[in-house]
């Protein structure tokens, strides 16, 4: 992002960490965020929603430094789900989707959004037997070892379009995405 913080990116007027945030709350399930450190900027926006927030000061080393010191500070649990933050058409419908998903097909051991023709994507909600396997992960990977490990076990919910799959990393692929959708950044 050539020093812009993609979640501090606007959708609409909103802040695409305190949207993720909101689609995640309309769930009605808690809500936990992993930040560097309490502090840090993006912790701005969001400070007055009912969430809580883990401090993973190991967050600069990837993203599977990120999700493990956060699954390791998780409650006890039945699953977790796993939201990127910078999957932008991601709605709640989507994520109340894949938690379905758990109660309908309880044999399995992750559940995974997915595109609407089938390419896996996210959010990914994991049975809490996996909990143990996030402490050992390494590098920028974050649970694609772990649902590699997992295939057999693993339902896709397909989701509308690309909900599951659509990350924009760039400033090009915001001004795309903004181009397609019609947002007009805010000023």
């Amino acid at each position: 992002m050539r020093g812009q913080d993609k979640l501090l990116q606007l959708v609409g007027d909103t802040p695409l960490l305190r949207r993720q945030v909101l689609t995640a709350q309309a769930t009605g399930h808690p809500v936990y965020v992993a930040l560097p450190a309490f502090d840090h900027p993006r912790a701005a926006v969001i400070n007055d929603l009912d969430v809580t927030l883990l401090a993973v000061p190991e967050a600069p080393e990837g993203q599977s430094a990120t999700l493990r010191g956060a699954v390791a500070q998780l409650p006890v649990c039945e699953a977790f789900m796993i939201l990127l933050g910078d999957l932008v058409e991601l709605t709640p419908t989507d994520l109340r989707a894949v938690l379905s998903a758990m109660a309908a097909e309880p044999d399995h051991l992750v559940w995974r959004g997915a595109t609407q023709d089938g390419k896996p994507g996210h959010p990914v909600l994991f049975n809490a037997s996996l909990r143990g396997d996030f402490a050992k992960i390494k590098g920028d990977s974050g649970g694609a070892g772990i649902i590699k490990a997992q295939a057999s076990a693993t339902y896709l919910v397909p989701l509308p379009g690309q909900h599951a799959r659509c990350d924009l990393d760039t400033p090009e692929d915001w001004d795309a995405w903004r181009a397609k959708t019609g947002q007009a950044v805010k000023r």
